[in-house]
């Protein structure tokens, strides 16, 4: 069976993106795939998150995950810090990349740019460890987005490198996971890009319908259209795309025809859009607050994700030291 793996930052909450995008594929994949499902708290110290914060962090999104279908009894559902062997990994990976290639990637150029104060060796040094959680575990797989392509890309790279390097074959080049069909792209909010954690512009599965109501009622708009059939603009398309990810094919006919005869409500269509994502997330937001007070619940998720985690990854890493050269005196 094919080992599958993906992970999520422990900042922040998840949203519709994280969950149309990739969740509900995750969850159809546990019964075909050998998955390892990780809450990348490692990846957030590039941003010097408060202790607490760092905590909570990780429980938010392991409740979250949880919440959204993903089974401990089915996937290995862990917490990249509790496996250590990825570190040393990460150190052994780091002799073979090159600080030219890494300062290269449109992410740490990126990083730079947002965080020009706080320019430290992880955000360099971030593909690596991106590398290493792929890596210590022999991932066939991995879903991504269009932005860690690049990411997955350097995985390949190092994998290849150290196979040559030590005349070994230890790592499986992994490959961009493909679910059979285009994967859903959720747009923010905010007209333009895509929902994420970063651009503030995102419904969040723990949102309450207030919450979501407000955030929705306040999507960017137009003053509408003013000649039949006309193209929509960015912004507008954005909402008619998070329609037709929540709402029934006949809503979408519905507005659809409106926005074409020139008879839109952006309002209706706004509390339309608010009521139908409701339907999809205030059922998980009810399983996250039952899963964040369960803390035995969560101590054996973490605890059996990790020997899972481990047991695999340590089988990598006695192989990867043997084939670099340590032994035991």
């Amino acid at each position: 069976m094919e080992t599958v793996l993906s992970g999520i930052r422990s900042t922040g909450h998840l949203h519709l993106g994280n969950y149309f995008g990739a969740l509900r594929n995750y969850i159809k994949m546990q019964d075909e795939y050998n998955c390892f499902f990780f809450i990348a708290d490692l990846h957030s110290l590039t941003t010097h998150p408060h202790p607490a914060d760092f905590h909570a962090g990780v429980k938010t999104i392991l409740c979250e995950y949880l919440a959204s279908g993903l089974d401990p009894e089915k996937s290995a559902i862990f917490v990249q810090s509790d496996v250590p062997e990825v570190s040393e990994l990460y150190v052994l990976l780091n002799m073979i990349a090159y600080k030219g290639e890494l300062e290269r990637t449109a992410s740490f150029k990126e990083k730079v740019r947002k965080q020009e104060d706080n320019v430290n060796a992880g955000l360099l040094t971030y593909p690596v460890l991106m590398a290493a959680d792929i890596l210590i575990h022999r991932a066939h797989k991995v879903p991504v987005g269009k932005d860690q392509e690049q990411h997955l890309e350097m995985a390949r790279v190092l994998a290849r490198r150290f196979n040559n390097m030590y005349g070994a074959d230890v790592f499986p080049e992994p490959q961009a996971f493909n679910f059979g069909s285009d994967l859903v792209k959720v747009p923010g909010l905010d007209g333009s890009g895509k929902m994420g954690k970063s651009e503030g512009n995102g419904v969040y599965l723990i949102d309450d319908e207030k919450t979501i109501h407000k955030k929705v009622m306040r999507a960017v708009t137009d003053s509408g259209p003013t000649e039949p059939n006309s193209k929509m603009p960015d912004s507008i398309e954005n909402i008619f795309t998070l329609l037709k990810i929540v709402s029934t094919p006949d809503t979408v006919a519905h507005f659809t025809e409106a926005y074409n005869n020139c008879s839109i409500r952006y309002g209706d269509l706004k509390k339309q859009l608010a009521a139908d994502i409701c339907k999809h997330t205030l059922p998980i937001r009810e399983r996250i607050e039952e899963i964040y007070n369960d803390e035995a619940y969560l101590h054996n998720v973490a605890k059996r994700g990790r020997e899972l985690a481990r047991e695999s990854a340590s089988a990598t890493l006695k192989e990867v030291r043997a084939v670099v050269g340590f032994k035991s005196f």
